[in-house]
């Protein structure tokens, strides 16, 4: 069901430093990391390598709303969860699509949520063999 979760952060080298140090006994370790204009945007993953916590900078004042990805089944349903967020008058951030950046096949699609939580619903196609 949740399929990452972001946090931003007013210090992302050292909140990286934090939750890579304290969790590292669970195996957490920093899997990718991409530079943006307010700063570095870092992906956090346990064992499997998928990066599940992700650290950005501040990016709405001070106000830390959090990222929430839920995992579609389809890119069909991520599709209709964009169409249901329409119809319900939401903020739409992107509208569906592939976000090579990210990885191959990641297709995603993002909003608002009635409090201002980045909401995402994302479906990860597996790469053509």
């Amino acid at each position: 069901m949740i399929d990452h979760l972001g946090l931003q952060s007013a210090d992302v080298p050292a909140a990286v430093a934090f939750y890579t140090t304290v969790f590292a006994p669970a195996g957490l370790r920093e899997a990718m990391r991409y530079e943006t204009p307010g700063g570095p945007v870092v992906g956090i993953c346990g064992p499997d390598g998928f990066p599940q916590l992700w650290l950005s900078p501040l990016a709405e004042g001070t106000e830390r709303p959090v990222h929430l990805a839920l995992r579609a089944p389809s890119r069909e349903a991520v599709d209709e969860v964009f169409a249901l967020v329409r119809a319900q008058g939401a903020e739409v951030l992107h509208e569906p699509r592939v976000w090579p950046e990210y990885h191959p096949g990641y297709y995603g699609v993002f909003f608002r949520d009635p409090d201002g939580n980045n909401v995402e619903a994302v479906h990860h196609t597996p790469p053509e063999e």
